[in-house]
């Protein structure tokens, strides 16, 4: 196991996760009055789990049609058109009020 690949992977995807609506997601469940917190906790952690292997998965098939530059110049346009959308739906919404 390539543990500096692992610790790499660990920190980036924490730190993008912090605030993220997923954990306010799990949150707001996790604030229920009559709600167990551990049915919250494997509920989230096999929903986070499962996404990531699909990404894995899909990364691994994609990386056999396209080089690591192209996937990765795919992936910043892709980060780059959800920051768009969302500022231009930001701006929208404020134009709106």
């Amino acid at each position: 196991m390539d543990y500096k690949i692992l610790f790499t992977v660990f920190i980036t995807v924490f730190i993008a996760e912090l605030g993220d609506k997923t954990q306010l997601a799990t949150m707001l469940f996790a604030s229920g009055q009559n709600v167990s917190r551990w049915s919250v906790f494997w509920g989230s952690a096999l929903a986070l789990i499962t996404t990531s292997a699909l990404g894995v998965l899909a990364g691994g098939i994609i990386s056999k049609y396209l080089s690591e530059k192209h996937l990765s110049i795919v992936a910043g346009v892709g980060f780059i058109a959800v920051g768009v959308w969302t500022l231009i739906k930001v701006f929208y919404l404020a134009n709106k009020e």
